[in-house]
């Protein structure tokens, strides 16, 4: 062990090398500095945590939804709607981003010490010591301003700073400036930006919208997140991201409520977008259409907000799309125990290409970035020798910190935005911000879903001949479970959240799992979901169970070999749901390989769909090479394993992967919860492992499933039908 301490302290520069990176990864990662200087919450009202029953009302689509009491159009100067109407109760604490947004110091909403603290600004606009208030809420007023865009740049600046390099763009058969007009303010706590070009007779109280094409593009974005804070939004990112589209005429609408790595609340994010377009339709003009685009978070808004029956949408553009954000959690929460039992566990080495056997995501040899690095000293810490070769999964590269994120109310990535105070009377997770859906145990913290009661992992590598009897025995007496949220603990990420004891280490958080004392023969502890939630969830909106009554083109570029999160089987899970439900026509599945972008010929196609009231015939399912040549398009060109068919010209081209449930037994569709039960005896004598003769294992079976193995030949929980009652699911 020595030996092992004095390698790990050798390798230290290569962790903070590792530190460095982490902190350019995206905010859902742990070890984000960039919050340090941003206001920090000091108060709030206290947070008592009690019981609460799950959500069981009508499904949204049979909603009708309250009217909206606000008087849009909020003017300049005026202060939006801040409460919401039907998305449930305000989360507190929240941290406000108005001052890094470039909008200053949010209005003073009391004098109780809540939120944020406000100070009064010297002649030079910087703040003083004179405290004026506190802000809880984050509001601001509405505001407009005017950008230009700079010749032969992608950027906008203010128009104040034009000197004769202002580009200038063909629309209507004029040529004009390319100047946009910027609405920013706040709505539903979040800040909302509307942008459209500039009228010649423009001015901040009136747009004028002679150059606009009477469509809507609203933007969704995506990332997860937990709630609790504002989200950032410069007066330029919006015209920026969508500069090809405003050249075209198109209005542009968002709010950072419609980013899912600020919160995952669909309510929420529902009535913030329709908020703004009420906004946009009372000041600017009723949009012909309003089309969605977004990708992986923004990508599942537009899907539940067209299965949500809102009406909000007319059309969209699913990019990097997922069919929900639950139904992910189902596979990502088992990605470390998965990984812990091939790093530490077995009693093999797992080589990187290997683990796709078992865990269904794409694994390989050659990975070598920084973070790489930070999971071999973790392995030289406890004890194992490193890989080698080097290598990763998309387990290990692109779902890692997701679980701790979502499933510990212990941790949180942006901990410097909450005084201590504040931070101990909060539980952090996923579950806790929709606590009004999901309720809460008798301990006050929320009911959750993920479940692996009966799962087999490895099942179908099994079968295959791919894996050893004994192997399989093993990995699934030790897979585990994660414990209940009252037995969590902090994370240990070292220097990345604060923790200085670098020997407890632990990317895989094994400390909040469920494991073996004894290496297996005392099977581990899976874990259970809570039944009630499950129903809530689903019954919420919460997840995609395929009512699609708006044409979706499902697009993205083939990021397999990166190993990257938005692999290509998520569309079709998707298109399995869809099918289920008899919606599959309205979704096409376009793949590509980068460079090429087809967001335009998307736009075009989908507003001939709507222009025509049904698909056109040349709307097809396709694939693309990178330089944008259709590669094949048609009916059958994605057919694969997913749907028993041989694989199409497309799916050649670009295969998918599976995901660990779906080597456990289960199909791609991926919406199962937790499935229905049969004893061993019974799976024996099904033929469930046929032709692997597990007779000889009927016992060892027993211990380590003693409620039962999964039968996915019956629906399970999560996966009712409509109109349909629950089955009897056991356990």
């Amino acid at each position: 062990m020595k030996f092992v301490k004095i390698m790990a302290l050798l390798l230290t520069p290569l962790l903070v090398l590792t530190i460095w990176f982490w902190n350019q990864l995206p905010d859902w990662l742990p070890g984000n500095s960039r919050y340090k200087d941003m206001p920090t919450v000091v108060g709030m009202a206290p947070q008592p945590h009690q019981a609460l029953p799950s959500y069981s009302g009508p499904h949204p689509r049979e909603w009708k939804r309250p009217p909206d009491p606000f008087p849009y159009p909020i003017r300049p100067g005026e202060v939006g709607p801040h409460t919401p109407v039907y998305a449930g109760p305000l989360q507190y604490p929240f941290a406000c981003d108005g001052e890094s947004s470039g909008l200053g110091q949010p209005l003073v909403d009391n004098q109780d010490g809540y939120g944020i603290e406000v100070f009064a600004l010297d002649d030079q606009g910087r703040k003083t010591r004179q405290r004026l208030g506190y802000s809880k809420d984050c509001l601001h007023p509405t505001r407009v301003s005017y950008y230009y865009n700079r010749a032969g740049t992608d950027k906008f600046y203010p128009l104040e700073q034009a000197s004769g390099d202002i580009t200038r763009i063909r629309i209507k058969g004029q040529d004009i400036d390319f100047v946009v007009r910027s609405e920013v303010g706040t709505i539903n706590r979040f800040i909302y930006n509307i942008t459209t070009l500039r009228g010649p007779n423009d001015s901040p109280e009136a747009p004028d919208m002679q150059y606009w094409n009477q469509q809507l593009i609203y933007q969704f974005r995506g990332g997860v997140g937990i709630g609790y804070r504002q989200g950032r939004l410069r007066d330029t990112d919006l015209p920026e991201r969508r500069i090809d589209q405003l050249r075209e005429g198109y209005a542009l609408a968002y709010s950072s409520g419609n980013q899912t790595s600020n919160h995952y609340n669909i309510w929420l994010a529902e009535e913030t977008a329709s908020r703004v377009k009420r906004q946009f339709s009372a000041l600017y003009g009723t949009p012909e259409f309003t089309l969605g685009i977004g990708g992986s978070g923004g990508a599942i808004q537009q899907y539940l907000i067209g299965q949500n029956g809102t009406g909000l949408l007319d059309a969209g553009i699913a990019l990097y799309a997922y069919p929900d954000m639950l139904t992910q959690t189902i596979y990502a929460f088992d990605c470390e125990l998965l990984e812990y039992y091939f790093d530490q566990t077995a009693r093999k080495t797992w080589s990187w290409p290997a683990r796709r056997k078992v865990a269904g995501l794409n694994s390989r040899n050659g990975v070598h970035d920084n973070r790489t690095w930070l999971y071999e000293l973790a392995m030289i810490i406890r004890g194992r020798a490193p890989h080698w070769p080097l290598g990763a999964s998309e387990c290990s590269l692109a779902w890692r910190g997701l679980t701790p994120l979502v499933n510990n109310p212990r941790f949180i990535h942006f901990a410097p935005r909450f005084s201590p105070a504040v931070s101990s009377q909060v539980h952090w997770s996923y579950w806790e911000e929709l606590r009004h859906i999901f309720g809460a145990d008798e301990n006050g913290y929320a009911r959750q879903t993920w479940d692996n009661i009966g799962v087999q992992y490895g099942l179908q590598a099994l079968r295959d001949g791919q894996l050893s009897v004994d192997t399989f025995v093993h990995l699934n007496a030790n897979i585990g479970g994660w414990k209940p949220a009252a037995q969590m603990r902090q994370e240990r990420f070292w220097h990345l959240n604060g923790d200085d004891d670098l020997f407890a280490l632990s990317p895989w958080s094994d400390h909040n799992m469920q494991l073996s004392p004894d290496a297996g023969f005392t099977p581990a502890a899976r874990s259970q979901g809570d039944a009630a939630a499950i129903q809530a969830a689903v019954q919420a909106g919460l997840v995609f169970t395929g009512e699609l009554s708006i044409p979706v083109i499902d697009l993205r570029h083939y990021l397999e070999p990166a190993l990257d999160m938005h692999h290509s089987s998520a569309a079709f899970s998707t298109r399995m749901r869809l099918q289920q439900r008899g919606y599959a026509d309205n979704q096409l599945i376009w793949i590509t390989a980068r460079p090429h972008n087809p967001v335009p010929q998307a736009l075009n196609t989908l507003l001939q769909w709507l222009h025509e009231g049904k698909r056109p015939q040349t709307a097809q399912d396709s694939c693309f090479a990178a330089d944008g040549t259709l590669l094949a398009a048609g009916e059958h060109v994605w057919d694969g394993n997913w749907n028993n068919r041989p694989p199409g010209a497309c799916m050649r081209q670009y295969p998918i992967y599976g995901t660990p449930r779906s080597v456990a037994g289960e199909d791609l569709r991926g919406d199962l919860f937790k499935c229905s039960l049969i004893s061993i005896d019974e799976a024996l004598e099904r033929g469930t492992y046929a032709p692997i003769d597990m007779q000889p294992q009927r016992a060892r079976l027993q211990r380590i499933f003693p409620d039962g193995v999964c039968d996915y030949s019956v629906p399970g929980l999560g996966q009712r039908l409509q109109n349909e009652p629950q089955v009897d699911i056991g356990g």
